[in-house]
């Protein structure tokens, strides 16, 4: 095929702004068979990879600047990449994968040699390793301006359902036309989300964006025990409604707490970003299946030392942004994507993303 397909702007995340590699590695113990299961799997990956690229097939394309400047897909039936490498060594030896070591998983997943820029590399590579013990690790790189993490897993089931010789439960729906801006764009929001701060007191000694210090990588679990215990201490937001959420509680506590890491001023603003699925909020809803990105970014921002004394006051701001997300306003935010070309910005901002895995 040679024709090509537009990657339109959704919401507030244009693609154009996400057209970054995400990487993602799914783990599998050994079989009781001797190893011979982890060679039988990585055929079946293979073969059921190139079928449901058959359904998926804008993935077997490459990226391509179109003459008005935007992303598109040319679908050259160029493929995805599959690679097969083998461990010296057990899966156990890599550690827990659920403490990501970024110089440990990288090598898990892909990485096209040479490539200057995203242009040169392919939409999705699939990367199977063989462990001695027998297990296996299947590392996917996906660019991110292909869809969003729902429909990523949407994809990954699909190709699991191949895998098992099933039908796709849910069929992609490739039409991203229903996402086009506006003629003329039509804002009507603000959209905070893309409002760069600029206090008076910039230089208070908040500067993590121009840090040179490396960056270290940890993860934070919460129990059931400790959300209930959070919860509880940001209680009720407002007489007769319901109790904060699970993400509202946490997306206002890790703000408000790396607000206070940080030392900002009091009076510094701070804003926090986070990502919201736009599916069943357009009216009507988009098309069950829909391939590519539908999520939104809302924004809050407020001074440095009001989250610092108070919970609540982030929690009720979070959930403020999350309600604010309706159809207008992601029509209002395709819009204003398309007659600014404007990217989020990052100063004194705190991004956020709720993963879905099913």
């Amino acid at each position: 095929m040679d024709h090509g397909v537009e990657v339109p702007g959704c919401a507030s995340v244009a693609s154009d702004n996400i057209a970054v590699i995400v990487q993602t590695v799914y783990c599998f113990r050994a079989a009781d068979d001797g190893g011979a299961g982890r060679s039988s799997a990585c055929d079946v990956l293979r073969e059921s990879l190139a079928k449901v690229l058959v359904h998926y097939y804008p993935l077997a394309g490459r990226l391509a600047i179109s003459d008005d400047g935007k992303l598109v897909v040319d679908c050259t039936g160029d493929g995805a990449v599959f690679v097969e490498a083998e461990a010296d060594c057990a899966m156990a030896d890599i550690g827990d994968v659920t403490d990501p070591d970024p110089s440990v998983l990288g090598r898990l997943v892909y990485s096209v040699p040479g490539a200057k820029n995203i242009l040169e590399m392919p939409l999705l590579a699939a990367q199977v390793t063989k462990f001695k013990c027998g297990g296996f690790v299947l590392g996917l790189a996906i660019n991110h301006c292909m869809f969003d993490g729902v429909g990523a897993m949407q994809f990954v089931n699909s190709w699991g359902e191949t895998a098992r010789g099933l039908p796709l439960s849910l069929p992609p729906a490739l039409d991203r036309a229903v996402l086009r801006a506006r003629d003329p764009p039509q804002v009507d929001f603000p959209h905070h989300e893309f409002t760069q701060i600029t206090d008076d007191d910039a230089d208070d000694g908040e500067d993590e964006e121009d840090s040179e210090s490396p960056l270290l990588h940890r993860s934070f679990r919460f129990t059931p025990a400790s959300i209930a215990r959070l919860k509880a201490a940001v209680g009720v937001l407002e007489e007769g409604r319901r109790a904060c959420t699970t993400f509202e509680a946490l997306a206002g506590f890790v703000w408000s707490a790396r607000t206070r890491a940080l030392g900002m001023r009091p009076s510094r603003r701070s804003k926090l970003l986070f990502a919201v699925d736009g599916r069943p909020r357009f009216s009507p809803p988009l098309p069950a299946g829909y391939f590519g990105n539908a999520i939104v970014l809302t924004s809050a921002a407020c001074p440095a030392g009001e989250l610092a004394s108070s919970l609540p006051r982030a929690v009720r701001l979070v959930r403020g942004a999350a309600a604010a997300v309706t159809d207008v306003y992601m029509r209002s935010a395709v819009d204003y994507f398309e007659a600014t070309r404007a990217g989020p910005s990052l100063a004194s901002t705190l991004l956020i993303t709720a993963c879905r895995t099913g």
